[in-house]
C-alpha cells in the first residue's frame, strides 16, 4: 500500500543530545567532520536561548535496506562506539554536534576563530547582558580560553577570570555546560552571596535569568523528520543532494562508499589513493598526459562515472540471468547506470568489473586521441565517455579491427553532432552499451546512429566553445589533416601541445567589427579553424588578403611560403583560397558552410536534412562573446 515513509515530530533538545551521548543517535561514517567556528556556535546558542527556531533535523531509522557504517557524534564517550544506533542523523550534524559539545559534554570545545585559527573554548552566558533588551543576545554569549581566563594586551592584562566557581558568581557568568542542570550552580551562587555579604538581589537576577533564558533550553523542542527503515536508497540520496545544504552535497559515490565501508572495503582509497599508493583517479588523470600538462583527456572522469560504467555490466548480467530463467518483457530488470542502480551496486560486482572498466577508460583515451581530441576542454561530451569506455571494456581487443573501429567512430560522431549527450543521458548510455556491441557483430544500427538528423543551418549557430558540435568540427578538421597556415604542420598530439593550437577566426574579429558584421555571424564555427598561437598572432586583425600576403612574403622569423603551397594549407581547412583572397565574407561563409557540412556528413555516415520543416524553437539572440569568455575562463579554472 502506498504511504509515507517518514514522519515529522518535535523532540526535546535535551533528549536528542542525550541520545548523541549514549550513541543511540549517530552519524553515517561518511559525514564530514564537525567544522563550525566560534561565531556560528555563539549564534546558534543565542537562537536557542531565545527559543528561536534553528531548523529541522532529519534522521534515518537503522536496520533497513540503507546500511551505513555509523560513528558517534564528535566528542561522544568512547563506549558510544559499541552501541548499535537506533537512528542516523542525515541532516543537522553541525548544529547537534555544536549543542552537544557546548552544553552536555562538560569538556572544553575545540573550534576555530573567524580568522581560521584553531582554539579551545568554554562558553558562557553573561547573565546581565542576556537580560538587557538593548543588548544583542549574541553579544551575551562569551567564549573564553581553556584556562577560563580572558586576556588582552598580548596576554598581559586579565579582563575576565572565570577559573573558579566564585569568580563565575562574581561576574554573573553562567557556564553553558550546566544549562540543563542549573541547581548546583544556583546553590553555589546562594552560598557565595551569603558568605560574602552580597546583596540577595543577585539571586533575584538569577531567578529572572532562569525563567527568561534557561527555561528556553530546558523546554526547547526540535522538529525532526524521521525516515523509517523502509526508505529507499534513492530517497536517501536525494536527501543528501537536495536537502543537506550545510556543506558540499553528497553524491552517490559518497553513499556507496559508506555502504562498502560497512563491509570493510575502502572505496575512497581505491579512487583517491593514499600515501604511497596512487588511486584510480590519478591513474586516469595521468593516462596519455602530455609532459608539460597537469592532466590528460580522462581528468574529467568522476568517481560516479566509473561506478556508472560498472553498473552497466552488473545490470546487464542480472538481465541475462533473468532471460535464462525464462523471464520476458517487463519482468526483465533494466540495464542501467542510473543513480538508483549505483546505490544497489553490490561490492562483489564492483570488485568483479573494476579492472575491466578501468581498462575500458584507458582505451577510451586512446580512441579520443585518435580523433584528435586531446584536452578535457575540447571534449564534446564528458558524459559520452561512460558508454565509450564501457563498450571498449566489453569488446576488448576487437576495437582494434578496422571495421569495428570505423563503426565506433561513426557512432561517436553521431552522438556529438546529434547533440544527444547534453542532458537526460542515463537511458542513452544504457541503450548504447547494449546496441553498439550488437551492431559491431552485424546487428542493426544503434538508435544513436539511426535517429540523428543534422541540419545545415546548425553550423551558423555553433558559436560557443562550450558547444559539443562546435568542438566536434574543430576535431574533425584536425583529424582530416588540416595544416597550420604558417608552418604547414598537421595537428598531431605533439604539434597540438607544442604549438599551443586553438580555434581562431579566419576573418579576424576586428576586420568584421569595422564592417558592421555581427558577432552572431562572424563568431560561428564556419569562420573558425584550428591554428597555432604564433600563426594567429601573424594574422592579427587585418583582411585575409593582407595576412596571406604577409605569410607569402615571410619575415626574419618566418620563411616565405609559396602561394600554391599556402593555397594547399587553406584547402586542408576546407577554405576556398580564391574566395578568401578576395576578402568576400559572404561568399566565404556560404562556401565553407557547404564544405563543413560535407565533413559532418562523412563523419556521421548520412546526408544532412534538406527539407523545409523548421526546427523546434528559435535561436537565442543577443549573443555576447565576452559572456562566452567568462564562461570559458570559469570552466578552465
Amino acid at each position: 500500500m502506498a504511504g509515507s515513509t517518514f514522519k515529522t515530530n518535535p523532540i526535546d533538545l535535551i533528549e536528542l543530545l542525550k541520545d548523541c551521548h549514549r550513541g543511540r543517535l549517530q552519524l553515517p561514517d561518511f559525514q564530514r567532520s564537525w567544522v563550525w567556528d566560534e561565531d556560528r556556535i555563539k549564534s546558534l546558542i543565542a537562537s536557542v536561548s531565545r527559543a528561536f527556531p534553528v531548523g529541522a533535523l532529519m534522521t534515518l531509522e537503522t536496520g533497513g535496506d540503507v546500511n551505513f557504517k555509523p560513528r558517534p557524534v564528535e566528542g561522544a564517550p568512547a563506549d558510544a562506539k559499541s552501541v548499535v544506533p537506533q537512528s542516523l542523523l542525515l541532516d543537522g550534524q553541525q548544529r547537534m554536534t555544536s549543542l552537544y559539545q557546548v552544553t552536555l559534554r562538560n569538556q572544553v570545545v575545540e573550534t576555530v576563530t573567524p580568522k581560521n585559527k584553531k582554539v579551545k573554548r568554554w562558553f558562557y552566558i553573561d547573565i546581565r547582558k542576556a537580560l538587557d533588551p538593548s543588548v544583542d543576545r549574541e553579544d551575551a554569549i562569551v567564549g573564553v580560553p581553556e584556562d577560563r581566563i580572558l586576556r588582552t594586551d598580548f596576554g598581559r592584562q586579565v579582563v575576565l577570570d572565570l577559573s573558579t566557581s566564585e569568580r563565575e558568581y562574581e561576574a554573573m557568568m553562567f557556564p553553558l555546560t550546566q544549562v540543563f542542570d542549573w541547581d548546583k550552580w544556583q546553590t553555589g551562587l546562594f552560598s557565595y552571596c551569603l558568605g560574602n555579604n552580597q546583596r540577595l538581589e543577585l539571586l533575584d537576577t538569577f531567578n529572572t535569568f532562569k525563567n527568561q533564558v534557561l527555561e528556553n533550553f530546558k523546554y526547547y523542542r526540535v522538529p525532526v523528520i524521521s525516515l523509517d527503515k523502509a526508505t529507499s536508497k534513492e530517497a536517501v540520496c536525494v536527501v543528501f543532494e537536495k536537502v543537506n545544504t550545510g556543506g558540499k552535497p553528497l553524491d552517490a559515490f559518497e553513499l556507496v562508499t559508506a555502504m562498502y565501508a560497512a563491509e570493510g572495503h575502502e572505496l575512497r582509497k581505491d579512487w583517491y589513493g593514499d600515501e604511497g599508493h596512487k588511486g584510480r583517479h590519478q591513474r586516469l588523470v595521468d593516462t596519455l598526459r602530455p609532459a608539460d600538462s597537469e592532466a590528460g583527456i580522462l581528468a574529467g572522469v568522476s568517481n560516479t562515472d566509473f561506478l556508472q560504467a560498472i553498473s552497466l555490466f552488473y545490470t546487464r548480467e542480472r538481465r541475462r540471468e533473468a532471460e535464462h530463467a525464462g523471464k520476458t518483457g517487463q519482468d526483465l530488470p533494466a540495464v542501467t547506470g542510473s543513480r538508483q542502480a549505483l546505490l544497489n551496486l553490490p561490492l562483489a560486482a564492483y570488485k568483479k568489473y573494476e579492472k575491466q572498466v578501468e581498462d575500458g577508460f584507458i582505451k577510451a583515451a586512446k580512441f579520443l586521441h585518435m580523433l584528435h581530441i586531446y584536452r578535457v576542454f575540447d571534449l564534446p561530451y564528458q558524459s559520452q565517455i561512460v558508454p565509450l569506455a564501457a563498450i571498449l571494456a566489453d569488446i576488448g581487443d576487437a576495437w582494434e579491427h578496422e571495421a569495428n573501429r570505423a563503426k565506433l567512430v561513426r557512432w561517436y560522431w553521431n552522438g556529438v553532432f546529434g547533440e544527444l549527450y547534453g542532458s537526460a543521458v542515463d537511458s542513452r548510455i544504457a541503450r548504447d552499451f547494449m546496441e553498439v556491441p550488437r551492431w559491431l557483430q552485424g546487428g542493426p544500427e544503434p538508435t544513436t546512429v539511426s535517429e540523428v538528423i543534422f541540419r545545415p543551418d546548425r553550423l551558423k549557430t555553433m558559436r560557443m566553445r562550450l558547444s559539443a558540435a562546435y568542438k566536434g568540427v574543430n576535431a574533425l578538421l584536425m583529424k582530416e589533416g588540416a595544416q597550420d597556415f604558417r608552418s604547414g604542420q598537421k595537428f598531431d598530439h605533439t604539434v597540438f601541445f607544442g604549438e599551443n593550437v586553438d580555434i581562431h577566426h579566419i576573418f579576424p574579429q576586428d576586420w568584421c567589427k569595422k564592417r558592421g558584421i555581427q558577432p552572431a555571424v562572424y563568431d560561428s564555427i564556419i569562420n573558425k579553424t584550428p591554428l597555432s598561437y604564433r600563426t594567429n598572432r601573424i594574422l592579427g586583425g587585418v583582411a585575409p588578403s593582407e595576412y596571406l600576403a604577409k605569410l607569402e612574403k615571410g619575415d626574419e622569423k618566418t620563411p616565405p611560403i609559396h602561394r600554391k603551397q599556402l593555397d594547399d594549407y587553406l584547402r586542408s581547412h576546407l577554405i576556398d583560397p580564391d574566395i578568401l583572397r578576395k576578402d568576400d565574407f559572404e561568399a566565404f561563409m556560404a562556401d565553407r558552410q557547404k564544405r563543413l557540412l560535407g565533413l559532418i556528413e562523412k563523419a556521421t555516415g548520412k546526408p544532412a536534412y534538406t527539407g523545409d520543416a523548421p526546427e523546434e524553437g528559435v535561436d537565442v539572440s543577443g549573443y555576447d562573446e565576452s559572456e562566452e569568455a567568462d564562461m570559458i575562463g570559469s570552466l578552465s579554472s
